[in-house]
């Protein structure tokens, strides 16, 4: 029997390429959103997930009409996957930013749990490092940026993020159940491939984000480890892809816009400064879209 994944926040921009990796790898995904995706083999749900009652029925509710032909009842999602939230700054209120993000976790989290659904993945951020929203220049603590770093945002939307974080630890110690955070870097879509070339010629445009990206597809793909990699308890991951979108070393980056930044271990040419080690070594994250492979230099 296929798995049945709860899906937030699939119509958005990571979430409708993410959605449909996880159909063809045999998942039953339903969609929980504002807005319906439209994608084969997807079911949706349109419902506000700051409103608890709403997530409460959205997880114990009939997915589609065939559901009500087996006279079981309703069927339980195996896991969740979380990632409706605003999407960044300067797009609603900071406050309601704030609000909406933190509110819609701690109620997808809290339901998840007591419905005894043991596996959650949300999506956090690379904001939560602290510069990419920052007010002017901002140093990072150091490079490469890994799952231990003090995070230390000053805006809206990282503030969110952290305070995610944490709703995701007090869950999974209180139940024991698998709760996963993505520290999702800059998502690129097919199309996006198109833009690097000025990225190249201008690298200044992503010193924020530490020339970070993932390939949307290969978030589907860690999306997917995380959903069978069981027993890990609360964890974050990075999501990102091998290495920065720049054709410049990232050392020589790091050099140019961040002379004041240490390193605290040797890296690749070209490794990325928001590492990916951890999904490497701990999920078996294999990257399959690397830049190079849409972008001719």
């Amino acid at each position: 029997m296929k798995k049945r994944i709860l899906f937030t926040g699939g119509s958005g921009k990571a979430g409708r390429h993410t959605v449909p990796w996880l159909v063809e790898h045999g998942y039953d995904v339903h969609n929980v959103d504002l807005v319906p995706l439209d994608s084969p083999g997807v079911t949706n749900l349109i419902a506000d997930v700051t409103d608890q009652g709403q997530v409460f029925n959205a997880l114990s509710m009939h997915r589609d009409f065939p559901d009500l032909d087996t006279g079981k009842g309703v069927l339980p999602f195996d896991a969740v996957v979380h990632f409706a939230a605003v999407p960044r700054i300067l797009i609603k209120p900071d406050n309601e930013t704030f609000r909406i993000n933190t509110i819609s976790t701690y109620n997808v989290i809290e339901a998840v749990v007591k419905l005894g659904i043991r596996k959650i993945i949300i999506a956090s951020s690379e904001t939560t490092y602290g510069v990419c929203f920052a007010e002017g220049h901002r140093d990072f603590h150091r490079f490469p940026l890994e799952e231990d770093y003090d995070v230390n945002p000053m805006d809206s939307y990282g503030l969110s993020k952290v305070v995610n974080e944490k709703t995701a630890r007090t869950f999974a110690e209180r139940s024991g159940f698998d709760i996963y955070a993505l520290r999702i870097g800059n998502v690129i879509e097919p199309h996006e491939y198109d833009r690097f070339p000025e990225f190249f010629e201008k690298p200044e445009m992503r010193k924020r984000i530490a020339w970070s990206y993932i390939d949307a597809r290969d978030l589907g793909q860690i999306v997917h480890l995380c959903i069978e990699k069981d027993g890990l308890g609360y964890e974050v991951f990075n999501a990102a892809n091998d290495t920065v979108s720049a054709n410049t070393p990232s050392r020589e980056l790091a050099r140019r816009f961040y002379p004041n930044v240490p390193f605290t271990r040797e890296i690749g040419e070209f490794e990325g400064l928001l590492s990916n080690r951890k999904i490497r070594e701990v999920l078996g994250f294999k990257e399959e879209h690397d830049w190079r492979k849409y972008v001719k230099l």
